[in-house]
């Protein structure tokens, strides 16, 4: 059963988000979803391009002024 990570990054910026969106990814089994709290708009720029040229599925959600969740669905 896929599971979900919530992986906090508020107040983090470049490149902390995307290093630890990228370790904590790799230890997750396909179909298991990443949500990347982030307040940095440089991060909620990166992340997803990060994920989707590694070929996973991603979804932003805008949860507050200058506050996303980037939903990463893990595809391989």
């Amino acid at each position: 059963m896929a599971k979900e990570v919530i992986l906090d990054c508020m107040g983090e910026a470049c490149p902390v988000p995307l290093v630890k969106a990228e370790k904590a990814l790799a230890e997750l089994e396909v179909e298991d979803v990443l949500v990347v709290q982030c307040d940095h708009s440089c991060a909620m720029k990166n992340v997803p391009e990060w994920a989707r040229k590694e070929g996973h599925y991603v979804d932003i959600e805008e949860v507050d002024d200058g506050e996303w969740e980037i939903i990463i669905e893990k595809a391989k």
